[in-house]
C-alpha cells in the first residue's frame, strides 16, 4: 500500500514524487512510455530557471534521478484503470499488474494530436514522425515537410534544418504563432521554404506493395498543390488521454481534467496535475508547479486520514 501512487512520469508527474518523498510519504510513479513527458522530445530548452540551456531529455533525466534519490519507486506500465477500495484505491495496469495507493495523483500528460487523413496511422513510425531529435537523422539530405507553425513546430525544424536538404513548412493558420526568436533561427536557413494559410489534404504513396510517402497534397488559397517529400513531421497540438479516468475527475469539452483549487478533483482522495488540466499555460514551470501542489494536497489529505 502506497501512500501516494501517480500516473504520468513527466514534469509534473516526477515534481510531485520529489514532494511526496520530501514529506516521507511512500510513494509509486508508473509512466506509459517515457520518464520526461513531451520534453525529452526537444533538443534544447532554454526557459527552464537554472539552465541557460539543456536538452528536455537530460531534464528528464535529471528530474527522475532526483525523485528515484528521494525514495520513489518508479515502473513503466499503462495505467487502465482505477478502482476504489475500503482502503484507498487500486490502479490496474495493461500487463494485469495492480497497485495499491491511498491516494492517486494523476499527471497523464498528453499525446500528439494527428491529422487524421487516410493512411496516416500506417504511416507513423516510417514516414510520419513527431520527434526530429529522434528521427531527423533518417532524413539527412532528403527533402521533409513540417506540419505547423508554433513553438514545437519551431523548435523541431531548428534541429532539422542542419540535417535535411530542404524543409517545407506548412502552417493552416495565417502566419507563424512561434516565438520569433524561434522563427528568425529557423527562417534564416537558407533551405527553407514556408507556406501559411494552407490544409494538409492527403498523403501520397508508392504504388508498390511497400507503400512508401512520396508525398504530401495540400490546398493554398484555394488552388490544391502537391509537393515531393521523403518524410512528414506533424506538430499540429496535442491531445489529453484521460478518458479511463472520468468516472473521478471532471472533463471537460476537449477531454482535459477540471481542476477544484487547482488540484482537487470530485473525488477525495484523487488529485490532478500538468498538461493534462485545462490550464492557459502549458510549461515545463507550471507544470512542475501543479505537481507540487498536487503533492502537498496529497500529503495533507494523508494527514488528516491519520488524524481521524
Amino acid at each position: 500500500m502506497y501512500d501516494i501512487i501517480v500516473i504520468g512520469g513527466g514534469p509534473a508527474g516526477l515534481t510531485a514524487a520529489i514532494y511526496g518523498r520530501r514529506n516521507l510519504k511512500t510513494v509509486l510513479v508508473i509512466e506509459r512510455s517515457v520518464f520526461g513527458g513531451q520534453i525529452v522530445n526537444s533538443p534544447k530548452v532554454e526557459n527552464i530557471p537554472g539552465f541557460d540551456s539543456i536538452s528536455g531529455d537530460e531534464f528528464g533525466d535529471k528530474l527522475l534521478e532526483q525523485a528515484m534519490g528521494q525514495g520513489a519507486e518508479a515502473t513503466i506500465e499503462a495505467v487502465t484503470g482505477i478502482r476504489k477500495t475500503d482502503e484507498g484505491f487500486l490502479v490496474s495496469t495493461e500487463d494485469g499488474s495492480e497497485y495499491e495507493g491511498k491516494t492517486v495523483i494523476l499527471a497523464t500528460g498528453t499525446t500528439h494530436r494527428t491529422l487524421g487523413l487516410p493512411g496516416e496511422e500506417d504511416l507513423i513510425g516510417s514516414s510520419i514522425s513527431f520527434c526530429a531529435v529522434c528521427d531527423g537523422e533518417f532524413y539527412r539530405d532528403k527533402t521533409v515537410v513540417m506540419v505547423g507553425g508554433g513553438n514545437s513546430a519551431f523548435v523541431e525544424s531548428a534541429l532539422l534544418v542542419g540535417i535535411v536538404k530542404k524543409l517545407i513548412i506548412l502552417q493552416d493558420l495565417p502566419a507563424f504563432t512561434a516565438d520569433q526568436k524561434l522563427q528568425d533561427q529557423v527562417l534564416a536557413s537558407g533551405n527553407v521554404e514556408t507556406h501559411t494559410g494552407t490544409k494538409v489534404l492527403a498523403y501520397e504513396t508508392s504504388d508498390d506493395a511497400d507503400k512508401h510517402l512520396t508525398g504530401v497534397t495540400y490546398e493554398e488559397n484555394g488552388e490544391k498543390k502537391t509537393v515531393s517529400c521523403d518524410g512528414v513531421f506533424l506538430a499540429v497540438g496535442l491531445v489529453p488521454d484521460n478518458e479511463a479516468f472520468k468516472e473521478w475527475a471532471e472533463l471537460d469539452e476537449r477531454g482535459y481534467f477540471l481542476p477544484e483549487n487547482i488540484c482537487h478533483t470530485r473525488t477525495p482522495g484523487i488529485f490532478v496535475a500538468g498538461d493534462c488540466c485545462r490550464k492557459t499555460l502549458r510549461q515545463v514551470t507550471t507544470a512542475c508547479a501543479d505537481g507540487a501542489y498536487a503533492a502537498i494536497s496529497a500529503c495533507d489529505y494523508l494527514n488528516q486520514l491519520g488524524s481521524d
